[in-house]
């Protein structure tokens, strides 16, 4: 053994537990473990859980806030129009170095595996082999998965078809695609049959935003369920934001949800940015636009929240905390009971798992030595805190610390001071 962690509390409920490291992976999850010889960390009680996944950024954009102007009116057109003008901009050292950044903060933050869409319809694909590189240098400490992402629409762009293909034999891992912002629906649905059917043609996931709209007619995701069932593509697609749903006739949505969940399709929510963009056009009451989160689980559907956005054009906020995500996607979507609350938990971390399919994440023996240590007794509590990350580990060594969040109080007329967890 390397290194073995006593008395963690573990996401699923258990306490007490002893955490076995030899060679990078796990070797062994229970009660009293033997130590022979190995390194000792006392997690205290706290709450040992495997890293945060993000299953929706744009690493492209990060970091990018007030370039080359600062979004005056926070509107996704806006936003839009703002990368536009970024683009012919851009230059590939500076959007290594931006990404790389954002790395260190999500590192620090326990996140250790995250799915970036990349915009391939600027010919010159700068953002594509920008971020490839990000990926080999990240490779020993963070998961990366890129998607090709035709942001100006496959069919709208003249030549984002041939760029996406030219990114995927790049190495870009995924297809992405945008059907609500072609010109029509139909546009919309020939454009997901097109990328549906390569993606099945190459062996590859698909990720698509999907019906980022308050319009409930916006319905692409209904022909992404049908083409990933008719093509076999069972496990391996997502739709994205899928705002639209939260617009929709609820009769509707009662087909809907089977026929994502036959045709196992995830869905991947972006609380912080869902109820930030949408609902522009309403007055009052106010839509908050974020997808039927506690249904779509409920089904049996896999969910997961994403950050979407940290201080780039559509969004001058974040930080790379996927607690952040959880306690916003908690709210938002009034789940507020205990095994909701845990299902937040599980959907910056399980579930995003399963939709990247990442091999060997989780707390058990024969999986990778990826970990977050919290501030925190349980999933609950490290939502309710946005608890400090003790340490993170990648492969079985320590990658970031960070202190316990506590005060020390001297107050008058109070003279029982102690510390507290923050």
């Amino acid at each position: 053994m390397d290194v073995v962690i006593r008395n963690a509390s573990l996401p699923d409920g258990r306490r007490g537990i002893d955490v076995a490291i030899a060679d990078g992976k796990i070797a062994a999850v229970a009660a009293a473990l033997p130590a022979r010889g190995a390194q000792e960390i006392d997690a205290g009680g706290d709450l040992l859980s495997p890293p945060f996944v993000d299953a929706h950024f744009h690493m492209d954009a990060t970091l990018s806030y007030g370039l080359p102007r600062v979004n005056q009116s926070g509107t996704l057109l806006e936003g839009i129009a703002l990368w536009g003008e970024l683009k012919p901009q851009l230059t590939q050292e500076a959007l290594v170095e931006r990404a790389l950044r954002y790395c260190d903060w999500a590192v620090a933050r326990g996140l250790l595996a995250i799915r970036t869409h990349v915009d391939v319809c600027d010919d010159r694909l700068l953002a594509v082999e920008a971020l490839l590189e990000v990926k080999r240098r990240v490779a020993p400490y963070l998961d990366m998965q890129l998607v090709a992402f035709p942001q100006d629409g496959l069919l709208r762009s003249p030549t984002a078809l041939a760029n996406l293909k030219r990114a995927i034999g790049m190495g870009v891992d995924v297809v992405g695609g945008i059907p609500h912002f072609e010109r029509t629906m139909a546009d919309g649905a020939e454009s997901v049959r097109i990328l549906c059917e390569f993606a099945a043609g190459q062996g590859l996931r698909v990720d698509m935003h999907c019906d980022e709209s308050d319009d409930p007619l916006s319905r692409h995701i209904e022909t992404l369920a049908y083409h990933s069932h008719r093509l076999g593509l069972h496990g391996r697609v997502a739709g994205s934001h899928l705002t639209s749903m939260h617009s929709m006739d609820n009769y509707y949505v009662s087909k809907l949800l089977p026929l994502m969940k036959e045709a196992g399709v995830a869905a991947i929510a972006n609380p912080l940015i869902n109820i930030t963009l949408q609902g522009r056009h309403d007055s009052y009451p106010k839509r908050r636009g974020m997808t039927r989160v506690p249904e779509l689980m409920a089904a049996g559907i896999d969910v997961a929240f994403g950050h979407d956005c940290v201080m780039d054009p559509w969004y001058s906020l974040g930080s790379g905390d996927m607690l952040e995500v959880a306690h916003m996607g908690l709210h938002v979507a009034q789940m507020t009971g205990q095994d909701a609350m845990r299902a937040c938990y599980a959907a910056v971390t399980e579930a995003p798992a399963r939709i990247l399919g990442l091999h060997g994440y989780g707390i058990a023996a024969g999986c990778h030595a990826d970990l977050v240590l919290l501030d925190a007794a349980s999933p609950v509590e490290a939502i309710r805190l946005r608890a400090a990350r003790r340490l993170v580990m990648r492969r079985g060594k320590v990658v970031a610390e960070s202190p316990r969040a506590v005060a020390r109080l001297s107050l008058p007329g109070r003279p029982e001071q102690a510390d507290f967890r923050l």
